[in-house]
């Protein structure tokens, strides 16, 4: 996967309803800064101008949200009516998700649940970082739940690494590198929650990638599967040399394995409007643009169920 410019978006899943993207690593999702050269709004209203809503703050509407060094499956809206489907889903927790990741060592157990509960630093000098539960300065920590399990044991520049897959159980900001680092196998390209002492520097980016996305709407199941970036083909650092488990098969149990039953995700989010369906009139217009105070709240709610809403 090749650094990402505004004319080589990749899409993996299209519907009359839904995008699927494959973000490149170090892009944000939007920004109103001046200074953001390429975001993925931008490479969507290049690739898309059509689709682009004047009654959204960014042109586009986002379900979930990725880290800037994170790549992988990303979900857009493409009417009001989708995105409100698609927030249900986030709401009663029925999206199913999973990541692949280079992380330092070698992780021993072949599979690993990770439950620590995860809440914001108030340490000086780690603003907008997250910590788990016990460490000093760790604000308001809530239950958060990773599994882990072991694809591959390798060599990252020399360096001993595991390629693992990571299921989210539960969505707080930062969960999988904060977890991963808690576990002492932090992300390998990690600047935040990686080894001090200056060994982060040398990966040409965050080795985190989202793989595989499933979002249950009530009209439409959205599902896509991106490739996997993490393959000596395409780095030659890493050099895998021990296989614990085959990544096709873990892949395919994911596609085979049921959605989730609703569960209650406490208050959801902003005016999400159904889909039509059988005995149900369509939705009606919006009276109005969708407002930065709307969006924002939408995306405040959103980030309770997300791995990174930095991002």
């Amino acid at each position: 996967m090749e650094p990402g410019s505004v004319e080589n978006l990749s899409i993996v899943y299209r519907s009359s309803d839904f995008l699927v993207v494959n973000k490149h690593w170090d892009v944000r999702i939007d920004s109103k800064t001046w200074r953001e050269t390429l975001t993925l709004q931008k490479q969507l209203r290049h690739r898309f101008p059509e689709l682009a809503d004047p009654g959204t703050y960014y042109g586009f509407r986002f379900c979930h949200q990725l880290d800037f060094s994170t790549s992988g499956a990303l979900c857009v809206a493409l009417n009001k009516a989708a995105a409100g489907s698609a927030y249900r889903c986030f709401k009663e927790r029925r999206v199913t998700k999973a990541y692949l990741a280079l992380v330092r060592g070698h992780v021993q157990e072949s599979r690993v649940t990770i439950s620590l509960a995860i809440g914001r630093s108030c340490v000086e000098g780690r603003a907008h970082t997250m910590c788990t539960e016990g460490t000093p300065g760790c604000e308001s920590p809530k239950p958060s739940l990773t599994e882990l399990v072991v694809l591959e044991h390798g060599l990252y520049a020399g360096a001993p690494v595991s390629k693992v897959l990571l299921k989210p159980r539960t969505g707080r900001t930062h969960q999988l590198r904060v977890h991963c680092s808690a576990l002492g196998h932090p992300v390998v390209g990690d600047l935040t929650y990686g080894q001090p002492g200056g060994r982060e520097a040398q990966p040409f980016r965050m080795m985190l990638h989202a793989l595989y996305l499933r979002i249950p709407t009530r009209t439409e199941r959205v599902e896509a599967c991106t490739p996997d970036p993490f393959l000596p083909a395409l780095d030659a650092c890493w050099s895998p040399h021990t296989l614990e488990h085959p990544l096709e098969q873990l892949v395919q149990a994911l596609q085979a394995s049921p959605d989730p039953d609703p569960m209650d995700g406490g208050p959801g989010p902003c005016n999400s409007t159904p889909l039509p369906g059988p005995g149900r009139p369509p939705p009606p217009q919006p009276k109005s643009p969708e407002t930065e105070t709307q969006r924002a709240s939408c995306l405040q709610w959103l980030s309770e169920w997300t791995p990174e809403p930095d991002s």
